[in-house]
């Protein structure tokens, strides 16, 4: 194709003292659109892949803090561990999900890694005094333990419950409610990271299917 406008560009050139040919440049046009039509959606989705990687990495960053703060920390996640012990239990009922980051401040290292890159409607904190909720992309499992692999951790925000749109604050999921992506962020993907510090993108039914494999009839998830 990039061969047949070479061809005509060039007998373009070759016409020069006679001006170009309105079919000439209508072929061109036609086939730059052609070519247009053909490469903008595969960059487009080599675009979205990009950035989920780089959501994936970022889960894994939050994964692995998560994991070094519970081993100073008698395995327990920093849901499970009163404030008086450097944890954030007494505020989970709270909804308030941006404590839980919060104590993990050294872990982390910066606040940058909460915010997914194609999530544009949330910011990145430029420190850890300003982080919020309007400063995540990753919900929080509170009841998630060190010794329940399966349980979710973290994951994509964008999870409609029960046909309902996401929603902020604490909500208790039973196993057998439906969820689901939303379009926003991933396009009806995304990634979850489970209590044993992996992180897995998922299709709509893999997620129901992993939510199902928790091992617990009840999950509370704190979105931000």
């Amino acid at each position: 194709m990039a061969s047949v406008v070479l061809e005509v560009v060039h007998r373009m050139k070759g016409r020069q003292q006679n001006g170009f040919s309105f079919w000439e440049l209508m072929i061109v046009l036609s086939i730059l659109a052609v070519v247009s039509a053909a490469i903008l959606p595969g960059m487009m989705r080599a675009r979205r892949r990009s950035a989920r990687i780089n959501c994936t990495n970022n889960q894994k960053q939050v994964s692995l803090a998560f994991k070094q703060w519970a081993l100073d920390q008698s395995d327990s996640f920093p849901m499970a561990r009163s404030q008086t012990n450097g944890g954030t239990m007494e505020l989970v009922a709270s909804g308030l999900v941006w404590p839980h980051y919060l104590v993990m401040s050294n872990e982390l290292n910066t606040p940058k890694v909460l915010v997914c890159p194609t999530d544009t409607n949330r910011l990145a904190a430029t420190n850890w005094d300003s982080l919020r909720n309007l400063n995540l992309s990753y919900f929080v499992g509170v009841d998630a333990l060190d010794t329940q692999p399966s349980m979710f951790l973290i994951g994509d925000r964008n999870i409609s419950i029960a046909g309902e749109k996401p929603r902020r604050g604490l909500i208790s999921i039973w196993t057998n409610t439906p969820i689901a992506w939303t379009e926003q962020i991933h396009g009806k993907q995304g990634n979850i990271g489970l209590a044993d510090g992996s992180v897995q993108g998922l299709s709509n039914k893999r997620l129901q299917e992993t939510f199902a494999a928790t091992g617990f009839t009840t999950n509370r998830l704190a979105f931000p």
